[in-house]
């Protein structure tokens, strides 16, 4: 039986959707989007994501009598700058995301022999930019252990700890969640973190960190359950409940939105991911060289490390547009 809705048709056997077939695409497009979900694998939504984009371009070529897998290079370019200047413009995200559509569909028709040549192989991409990581004021960190420190017992001291473990390393919240006992460095001044890859880097702790670290570990026992302690025995934060046997990434995460509210901060602003950005930030803020916040955030070029020098240069021309008394006179005064 089948069921059709505007331009797409949708096939029901025996109970079952089957992938959905569009009355407009085009043999060779049809045998790509088949491609996707047989060889790679693809889910349905991703192979119905490929046929937007690829329809999208195909029906503007079609206004100028070019079918899709009949265009060239400069055809391609003339659809893109045409996407470049028009009224809406699509965001450049959408546009690379396209423009990675052509690239597969082309390469896939040369392999199967349908075409000589890959005419998106000379296209450019286009630039996108890179979104500022939203940062914390050492204000609202502090504001937010403070928090923590005021809800006591077991719960609140775990959590001052991870709160300050996280601002004092910038560590990734499933490297937090995730320490060994072992972790901790026998004099308490550091913690060796297995990152990405692999690969082991030793962080300091503040002497907050250490001292919450301390506060915390006589209350560990309390997060651990007799039938499940050798599964959590080797974990800093165990869980009582996680089948991983230590705090999972989403508990956390919630617990921390929780404490927003306490704070008086707006969750919005607020995830793990935030305070390790707060964490690079403000120690750059406050004189460390780019190469040292590398190393202990364990990136493995330090180009990822350089969008927090655009952060703190964005602050810094705040600071002197507001508070500068040159910068706040008016034009022509």
């Amino acid at each position: 039986m089948e069921e059709k809705k505007g331009d797409r048709v949708t096939e029901k056997r025996r109970g079952r959707p089957c992938k959905p077939r569009s009355l407009s695409v085009s043999p060779e497009l049809d045998a790509f989007l088949d491609m996707l979900m047989a060889e790679r694998g693809a889910a349905l939504n991703t192979r119905q994501a490929y046929e937007r984009d690829l329809m999208d371009v195909s029906r503007w070529l079609a206004q100028r009598g070019l079918a899709l897998e009949a265009a060239g290079t400069e055809d391609l370019r003339a659809y893109l700058s045409h996407l470049a200047h028009a009224d809406a413009a699509p965001a450049p995200r959408t546009v690379a995301r396209r423009l990675s559509a052509l690239r597969q569909f082309y390469r896939f028709l040369v392999s199967e022999g349908r075409r000589t040549d890959d005419p998106a192989s000379a296209l450019d991409s286009p630039k996108q930019g890179r979104p500022l990581p939203k940062v914390l004021s050492e204000a609202e960190v502090l504001a937010l252990i403070d928090a923590a420190r005021r809800r006591g017992g077991p719960e609140g001291t775990r959590l001052v700890a991870l709160l300050e473990i996280l601002y004092a390393t910038g560590l990734r919240v499933s490297e937090l969640v995730g320490l060994p006992l072992s972790a901790i460095l026998r004099d308490g001044r550091g913690l060796i973190v297995r990152g990405k890859g692999g690969k082991e880097r030793m962080v300091p702790l503040s002497d907050p960190a250490r001292d919450a670290i301390t506060a915390y570990l006589p209350l560990r026992k309390e997060f651990l359950v007799p039938e499940r302690e050798t599964l959590q025995a080797k974990f800093l934060f165990p869980s009582r409940t996680s089948d991983a046997g230590h705090l999972t990434r989403q508990r956390f995460a919630q617990i921390l939105k929780d404490l927003t509210v306490t704070a008086g901060i707006d969750p919005d602003k607020v995830s793990p991911h935030v305070l390790r950005h707060a964490f690079a930030t403000h120690l750059l803020d406050h004189g460390a060289d780019l190469r040292s916040v590398q190393k202990m955030l364990g990136h493995a070029d330090i180009a990822t490390t350089q969008i927090y020098t655009h952060v703190v240069s964005d602050r810094l021309r705040r600071v002197v547009v507001e508070h500068h008394p040159l910068a706040r006179r008016k034009a022509g005064s």
